[in-house]
């Protein structure tokens, strides 16, 4: 059976996948990737395949994501099949880069927690932008990234690539998955990929913001298992 491996987002640890390994494990190996290595797209993307498998399917979160399109870039002819939850190919946007500058000087200057409770509520849809569980696992995840982690991640996702050319070049089963309500990566984006695509299946979570995982987890898991069986 082909292995999965799974790419946490920015500030995310294995945690973020914690209710898809439950569910998947049970059908076919699942690893949680590193994003501890490497200060840009690129060399994460290398880190990762220097320990997978030559062969596996692939998902990725929001900078998950941004670091799959890498991935088929540098070693298209090893991923079996693509998931793309709560990303967009696009690069940052002039006035995102400027946040990111921002968030990365007060993390550098001791505020990473501070952040993190910023932050974390805003990702959510608003039903469950009062979860306190969803909120402490966030804050728990920035915190165990680390300040350092926070802004390394943060730099190579302002570095990275457009990856809109090479979207109808890649022909693998696809999944696009979204929350109806992701504030940063919206349903517009994930349509975009999806009709670029040659051959991508696109789920919308129906109450669910950026972090869809732990958010609809039976939801997610379901179109997983679809994608992992089609």
């Amino acid at each position: 059976m082909t292995p999965l491996i799974l790419i946490p987002g920015l500030a995310c640890t294995a945690e973020m996948f914690a209710p898809q390994v439950a569910a998947l494990s049970p059908h076919r190996p699942v690893r949680i990737a590193s994003t501890r290595e490497g200060d840009s797209m690129a060399r994460m993307a290398d880190a990762i395949l220097h320990d997978a498998p030559p062969r596996f399917a692939l998902g990725g979160i929001s900078m998950g994501g941004y670091i799959a399109f890498e991935i088929m870039r540098q070693a298209p002819d090893r991923v079996e099949r693509l998931a793309l939850l709560d990303t967009t190919a696009r690069p940052d946007a002039p006035e995102q880069t400027a946040q990111r500058q921002t968030l990365i000087a007060r993390a550098e200057d001791g505020q990473l927690e501070t952040i993190m409770r910023e932050i974390a509520p805003r990702l959510l849809h608003p039903l469950h932008k009062g979860d306190q569980t969803l909120i402490d696992v966030q804050v728990r995840m920035g915190l165990d990234v680390g300040a350092a982690g926070f802004v390394r991640q943060q730099r190579a996702i302002i570095g990275r690539a457009d990856s809109r050319p090479d979207l109808p070049g890649l022909h693998v089963p696809t999944l696009i998955l979204v929350g109806d309500r992701d504030p940063l990566t919206p349903p517009i984006r994930a349509r975009e990929m999806a009709d670029a695509l040659p051959n991508a299946q696109l789920v919308i979570v129906p109450d669910c913001g950026h972090a869809s995982t732990l958010e609809q987890p039976a939801v997610v898991n379901a179109a997983l298992l679809d994608w992992l069986n089609a």
